[in-house]
C-alpha cells in the first residue's frame, strides 16, 4: 500500500479486489421499503420503553418532553431528507459529516450513531424477553440469544429478503397498533393521566408530579418514540433512486411516528392510568389488562402481545440493518478496522452483522432496558448535533451545491433541531449520570483508536472520501 498524508489524515491505496469484496446489494429497496423500514426503526418503541418516561416526569413531563422531541426529529427528518441527496452513501450520518467537517467530523458522527444502533438492540432485546415472558413463560439468556441468532441469519441471507420481511412484519405491528387504540378508548379518562402523587419537586403538580425537572429527565423516553428514524438513509447504497426515495422514506416514515407517538400516549396511560404503567416491560398489554380497562387477558390483549412481539421484532431487526451499513461504510473507508465490511457471495456484509451483534447479545444479558436506553439515547443525541450543525454547515459554505431536495425553512429548520439535540444530550445526566459517563468512556476510547491508529490507514477512493494527493 501506498501512503499518502494530508492535513494529519493519512490514506493509503488500495488494489482493485478491496472494493469489489466490499459491494452491496444495488437496487433491493424502493421508497415505500424505506417508509416501513423508518417506521420499523422506531415501532418498537410505541410498545415498550416510553412509559418508564412516566416515572421521571409523570405524564405532564413525558408528554412535553415527546412533544419537543417530536419537534426535534421532524426538523431533523426535513434536514436528513436534504442530506441524503447530497451524500447518498451507507454511512449515513456519518458521511454527512464527513463532506461538511472532514474525516474527523465523520468520526465522532459516525461512532455516535454506532453506540446508538449497537446498543439499542440490546434494550429491545430484553423488551422481547419480557413479551415473551408475558406469552410463552420464559424469559432471559435464550430467549436473546435466540433472536440475535435468527435474525442475523436471515439478514446475512440477503439484504431485499431482510427489508420485504421487515415491511411484513412493520405492518403487522401497525395493526396492533390500532387494535390497541381502538380498545381502549372506551376506557380513557383525563383523571387517569395525572394519577402519579406529586412530589416536593419546585413546580410539582398533578400534571408535573415530578416538577419542571421531570420534563428534563423524561426527554430520553420521548426520544424513544422516535430514535433511530434518522437510520433510513443507511440503506442508500441499496436504493433504486436514493435521490428521490430517501426523503420520501424518511418523512413518510416520520409521519406514521408521529401518529401513533400522539395515540398511544394519551390513550395508553389515559386507560389504565400512568401509575400502572411507569415501570412495566409491556406497558401495552399491562394496559389492556389493568383493572381499569379488561381486568386481566382477554383476546385484544392476547393478539396485541403476540402481536406487540413482532413490533419489537421489527424494530429489532430493522436496526440490526442499520449498524451493519454503518459499520461497513466505515470500515471499508478504514475507520473501523477493514475486516468489518467483508460482504459475502449474496453481496451482504456479514462481519459487520455479526461483530456488533455478539457485543449487543452480551450487554443485553444485564436485563436493564431502562439503562440501555439512556446508553444509546446518548450516541443518538451526539449524533443529531454532528448532523444538523453538517447541514448548517454545508449551507454556508456551498450554497451552490446541487441539491434534489431542499429542506423547507432552511437554516432555521436545522437551527431548532441542533439547539433541541444539545438539550437532549444533557437529559440523560438527570436520570442516571453514571451510565452516561459510562458512555462516554466507550467513545473516548473510539476517539483514541482514530487518534492513534485508523486516521492514518484511510482508504483512498472510498465512497465519500476526499485525499486528492491520492486520487
Amino acid at each position: 500500500m501506498d501512503p499518502t498524508s494530508t492535513g494529519g489524515i493519512e490514506y493509503e491505496k488500495v488494489d482493485k479486489d478491496y472494493f469489489e469484496n466490499r459491494q452491496l446489494k444495488r437496487g433491493a429497496a424502493g421508497w415505500l421499503l424505506l417508509v416501513g423500514l423508518g417506521v420499523a426503526y422506531v415501532v418498537s418503541g410505541d410498545y415498550a420503553g416510553w412509559n418508564f418516561g412516566l416515572k421521571q416526569g409523570g405524564w405532564g413531563g413525558l408528554f412535553i418532553a415527546s412533544i419537543l422531541m417530536a419537534t426535534m426529529y421532524t426538523c431533523m427528518c426535513f434536514a436528513l431528507a436534504e442530506l441524503a441527496t447530497i451524500a447518498p452513501t451507507a454511512g449515513g450520518g456519518y458521511g454527512f459529516a464527513r463532506r461538511a467537517f472532514g474525516p474527523w467530523g465523520g468520526f465522532l458522527c459516525g461512532i455516535a450513531i454506532l453506540i446508538e444502533y449497537a446498543i439499542a438492540p440490546a434494550a429491545i432485546a430484553v423488551f422481547i424477553g419480557a413479551y415473551c415472558q408475558s406469552l410463552f413463560g420464559i424469559d432471559g439468556w435464550m430467549v436473546y440469544l435466540g433472536f440475535y441468532v435468527v435474525f442475523l441469519g436471515i439478514h446475512i441471507y440477503g439484504a431485499g429478503e431482510a427489508l420485504r420481511l421487515i415491511f411484513a412484519i412493520t405492518a403487522l405491528a401497525v395493526i396492533a397498533l390500532i387494535a390497541f387504540i381502538v380498545s381502549m378508548i372506551p376506557y380513557f379518562s383525563v383523571d387517569r393521566l395525572f394519577d402519579i402523587a406529586p412530589t416536593d419537586a419546585v413546580g410539582a403538580s398533578a400534571f408535573l408530579p415530578h416538577g419542571y425537572i421531570g420534563i428534563w429527565a423524561a426527554i430520553p423516553y420521548g426520544i424513544w418514540f422516535f430514535l433511530a428514524i434518522e437510520g433510513v438513509p443507511l440503506a442508500a447504497e441499496e436504493t433504486k433512486d436514493p435521490k428521490r426515495d430517501l426523503p420520501r422514506g424518511l418523512i413518510g416514515g416520520m409521519m406514521v411516528l408521529l401518529m401513533s407517538c400522539a395515540l398511544i400516549l394519551v390513550f395508553g396511560p389515559g386507560g389504565a392510568g400512568s401509575a400502572a404503567l411507569q415501570d412495566s416491560g409491556n406497558p401495552l398489554v399491562a394496559a389492556l389488562e389493568s383493572p381499569n380497562v379488561f381486568n386481566g387477558p382477554t383476546f385484544v390483549s392476547r393478539f396485541v402481545n403476540f402481536v406487540g412481539l413482532a413490533g419489537l421484532i421489527a424494530s429489532f431487526f430493522s436496526i440490526i440493518y442499520g449498524y451493519s451499513r454503518l459499520v461497513f461504510a466505515m470500515s471499508r473507508a478504514g475507520y473501523l478496522p477493514r475486516v468489518l465490511s467483508l460482504t459475502n457471495k449474496r453481496q451482504t456484509p456479514y462481519v459487520a452483522l455479526i461483530v456488533p451483534g455478539i457485543i449487543g447479545f452480551l450487554l443485553s444479558l444485564s436485563g436493564q432496558g431502562d439503562l440501555l436506553i439512556l446508553v444509546a439515547v446518548f450516541g443518538a443525541t451526539v449524533s443529531y448535533v454532528m448532523m444538523m450543525a453538517s447541514h448548517i454547515a454545508l449551507r454556508i459554505r456551498e450554497p451552490n451545491l446541487p441539491r434534489p431536495y431542499r429542506t423547507p425553512g432552511g437554516l432555521v429548520t436545522s437551527g431548532i433541531a441542533l439547539v433541541l439535540a444539545c438539550v437532549a444530550v444533557v437529559a440523560g445526566f438527570l436520570v442516571d449520570p453514571r451510565v452516561v459517563i459510562g458512555a462516554a468512556v466507550v467513545y473516548a476510547i473510539f476517539i483514541a483508536y482514530f487518534a492513534f491508529y485508523s486516521r492514518h490507514h484511510l482508504v483512498a477512493a472510498a465512497p465519500g472520501e476526499e485525499a486528492p494527493a491520492v486520487l
